[in-house]
């Protein structure tokens, strides 16, 4: 895999990697930027939470659950002192659907976590990261 910044003014660069897409990535104003785009760090975490997003999903749905929204939230704690790394991690899974069984989320969480979800596995090896998982029952519809 290939990635690459290319600065366009100030603190603001557009990052490219092999796919092609494009995302802009800018910093905080207080140190003179023009808050024009994702910040590496947050684009690091929004990676985290695609990738194993995209594990726990895959595997819900050929485990057949009856998946009709998900979101990941990935919440970081950061140090406070420079190179104000990620500390501590908790990953939030949110899965809304109809009659969810919790063993089979908790069992495609540990798979993303163990098997599947490579970010997952290089970050573990530097910030403990913690998991945690909420069903939202959605009511069956009821024929008309």
């Amino acid at each position: 895999m290939d990635a690459s910044v290319l600065w366009s003014h100030g603190l603001t660069f557009t990052g490219m990697a092999d796919s092609g897409f494009s995302v802009t990535l800018g910093a905080n104003p207080a140190v003179g930027s023009e808050n024009d785009g994702f910040r590496p760090m947050e684009l690091i975490a929004v990676g985290l939470a695609g990738c194993t997003a995209m594990d726990v999903i895959s595997i819900l749905k050929k485990k057949r659950q009856d998946v009709t929204g998900f979101e990941v939230k990935v919440h970081a704690e950061r140090a406070p002192e420079y190179p104000k790394v990620f500390t501590s991690i908790v990953i939030e899974y949110i899965v809304q659907g109809r009659q969810i069984d919790p063993v089979a989320v908790e069992r495609a969480i540990e798979l993303s976590e163990t098997k599947y979800c490579s970010a997952q596995a290089m970050l573990s090896k530097a910030v403990p990261i913690r998991h945690t998982y909420q069903i939202i029952e959605e009511a069956v519809p009821i024929a008309a």
